[in-house]
């Protein structure tokens, strides 16, 4: 039996066809997810990152080799798809030469801005009892906005400050509220008649929490830039934002506050230009900086009972869809 085994056992490996196949790790339709042991299975799926990194690149290059080889007649580059050129388009985007639009402006709450017959001035107050931190958001935000006071609550109801802004010849009023210690929301009403506008604050970054930030800013005006307020709700809460600085910017100071827009998300940056020589610029951030969300546009100033809102945010019927967006 033992050289029946022998015999067989030589004959199989003179008469040996092709050699086996290599045995495949996983099937084609095998998931990384179905491996139970955890670090297996982390160790797997960083191999397999690596795998698609390394096509990826390597996709990249025969695609620049290609464009090399062809010269003049390649093909132009195709533009990615992203959420912000794929936006489901809104009927309320303004035609910058729109009659009716133009008009309006003309003849808006905050046409006396822009036609300089108004100077801003700016009261900025916080909710009840505001922690170290608002407080410094508070001062810091003062001095970015030209003409702006800071002054406490002490318990005052905002229907009661309202009447005494108006009566001192404010022309916004900026409420900063807090939850837990840090600053969560920004209400901002434009006196006398309003509109009145609330947002969710978040992102907050103090001046000393920013890295490779600038010196203290200076008392210039600084140049406001606001981007990507296309539909009639985004341009009235750009003019908003506008309003509040007077509309001679000294560009000697070479600061510049933006408003950027993007995804219905306002990301607000200060920084100051820095030339380097004739061509080339750079930028240096002076700080604080914040995001915010619109919540609400309310007609009139704050009126939290009986306001009539123009606009409000109902996550539930609005947020359909990742590609609509309001402002």
């Amino acid at each position: 039996a033992g050289h029946g085994g022998a015999a067989g056992h030589g004959a199989c490996a003179e008469g040996a066809g092709p050699p086996a196949p290599e045995r495949v790790l996983f099937p084609p339709t095998f998931s990384v997810s179905e491996i139970k042991n955890k670090q297996r299975r982390h160790f797997m799926f960083l191999r397999w990152k690596q795998q698609q990194r390394k096509e990826k690149l390597a996709a990249k290059k025969k695609r620049r080799k290609e464009r090399e080889a062809l010269g003049d007649k390649a093909p132009p580059k195709a533009i990615p798809k992203t959420i912000e050129n794929q936006r489901v388009y809104d009927e309320t985007t303004v035609d910058p030469n729109d009659e009716e639009v133009a008009f309006d402006e003309a003849t808006d709450e905050f046409a006396p801005y822009f036609n300089r017959q108004t100077v801003p001035k700016i009261l900025i107050t916080t909710s009840d009892r505001p922690r170290g931190r608002t407080v410094r958001f508070c001062e810091q935000l003062a001095t970015v906005i030209p003409n702006s006071h800071v002054y406490y609550r002490r318990g005052l109801a905002l229907k009661r400050i309202i009447p005494q802004c108006i009566a001192r010849d404010f022309t916004d009023l900026i409420v900063i509220n807090e939850d837990r210690k840090i600053p969560n929301g920004l209400v901002l009403s434009h006196l006398p008649d309003g509109p009145t506008a609330h947002f969710r604050m978040s992102s907050v970054r103090l001046r000393k929490e920013i890295k490779r930030k600038g010196k203290e800013p200076t008392e210039h005006v600084p140049e406001v830039i606001l981007n990507n307020f296309t539909t009639r709700l985004g341009h009235s809460v750009g003019r908003m934002f506008a309003s509040l600085f007077p509309h001679d910017p000294q560009f000697i100071g070479r600061q510049v506050a933006t408003f950027h827009n993007q995804r219905d998300y306002i990301f607000f940056r200060f920084h100051r230009y820095i030339f380097k020589s004739e061509k080339k610029v750079g930028i240096q951030e002076l700080g604080p900086r914040f995001t915010l969300k619109l919540r609400s546009l309310q007609k009139g100033t704050f009126d939290s009972k009986f306001g009539e809102y123009e606009w409000i945010h109902k996550r539930r019927e609005m947020d359909t869809s990742r590609r609509k967006f309001h402002l």
